[in-house]
Parts: C-alpha cells; structure tokens; sequence
C-alpha cells in the first residue's frame, strides 16, 4: 500500500498507480515514525553498563510495499512478516539487493479486510498503508492490530486527516484528531505530531496532506 497515486475526481473512484510509485520511492530511507520507535525499543534493552541486551524481536509491516521499512527492520535483526495487498510490492521487496537475510523474512499478498495476524508481535509497522484500508474494514482491521501486539509492543505509522484532499473517496480511511486520539487509548503515545500544508505526492502531484504521525506503545 503507498501514500499515493493516480486519481479521478469526478466520480470519486481513487486509484493508484503503484508501479509509477514504487519507481519514484526507490532507495529512499525508512520512515521516521519507524526509525523513533525502533530507537524506544534499543533504549528499553540495554543492560545497567550500557550495553545491548540481545532480543528477538517480530514486527509486522502492514502495506509494506517495495520494502523500504522491511529492510531496515530486517538489518537491525528483526524477524518480519511483510503484507501487502500488490503482489508487484512484494516482488520487488523480495528482489531487492540490500536485504541481508532472507531467512528473517516472511511476506503475504492479502487484503487488509482479508488480513489475519499472528499473536505476541513486538511492532506493528503501517506507513502511509492505513489509509487505503476501506472504511467500513477500518474498524475490525485496528482491533486485529491492537490484539497482535504484546503488551509493551509498539504500532507506529500513520493516519489521514478529515482535511487531506483523499478525504472525498469513499474508499479512503479518514480520521479527526479527536477520532485518533480514540484510537489510541489502549496504547502510551509517544509521538503525535500532525501535518496539515498542501504539497505534492512521491510521483509529483498537487495534494493536500492532512498526516497524523504515529508511535505508540501499547499498555
């Protein structure tokens, strides 16, 4: 799932081109949401000198894409599940030349309303995916999230707005701050931040982004 694509307004069906996305996302780092939560995490395993406490840990990357989160997951030593609803998404992150372990990595092309996740996950990844979730799957889709993780687990990621201009398709996610902070409340929230400017997306149309960023630890 991306942030993106091609769009027709009139009557409201938004669709995406996720071919030209992921050709324009191509060796672009990790999102900061992932990169803040998994620094939480190093700073919850170091021993009383300082060093690290070897864990291993599980994520899921929800709508993971071309792969640019699995990757770093994967390089700090993570065990992941990659899903995405495309299956070209999960060709190319599994033709990727920079994933150093391919053992660590499972991957599954499934639907989000389709989507089943294991028990006793340590993060929940969904950058810039949530969105694109039907809404009336939305629901049922964040309980599954809430339920996979483990207590102390993390979801990170990120939310439309009701002011982001993809707010007018029917089968687009939107939520109010209010409606976020709802969401929120099984978890700790250690970052909040919003963005609400016009802008552009990853293959250089005129939009306007109304964000919610996200790290969360749930309690």
């Amino acid at each position: 799932m991306s942030e993106l694509n091609n769009y027709q307004s009139q009557d409201k069906v938004f669709k995406r081109d996720y071919s030209a996305y992921y050709n324009a996302v191509v060796g672009r780092p990790p999102r900061d949401t992932l990169l803040e939560a998994l620094a939480r995490f190093d700073t919850e395993s170091l021993n009383q000198d300082g060093t690290p406490v070897q864990h291993s840990r599980f994520a899921v990357d929800l709508g993971c894409g071309e792969g640019r989160d699995t990757v770093e997951l994967l390089r700090r030593g993570w065990r992941v599940l990659a899903i995405d609803g495309e299956a070209e998404g999960i060709a190319r992150l599994l033709n990727r030349s920079d994933i150093n372990n391919h053992q660590l990595l499972d991957t599954q092309v499934i639907l989000f309303q389709d989507v089943v996740l294991p028990e006793f996950v340590d993060l929940v990844n969904a950058s810039f995916s949530l969105p694109f979730c039907p809404p009336k799957s939305f629901p049922t889709l964040w309980e599954k999230i809430i339920s996979t993780l483990r207590s102390g687990g993390r979801f990170c990621g990120q939310l439309f707005g009701d002011h982001d201009s993809w707010a007018i398709y029917p089968s687009v996610s939107y939520h109010t701050r209010q409606q976020v902070e709802m969401l929120l409340q099984p978890f700790e929230i250690e970052m909040l931040q919003e963005e609400n400017h016009p802008g552009k997306t990853a293959i250089g149309e005129e939009k306007h982004w109304h964000i919610f960023h996200i790290v969360a630890r749930k309690k």
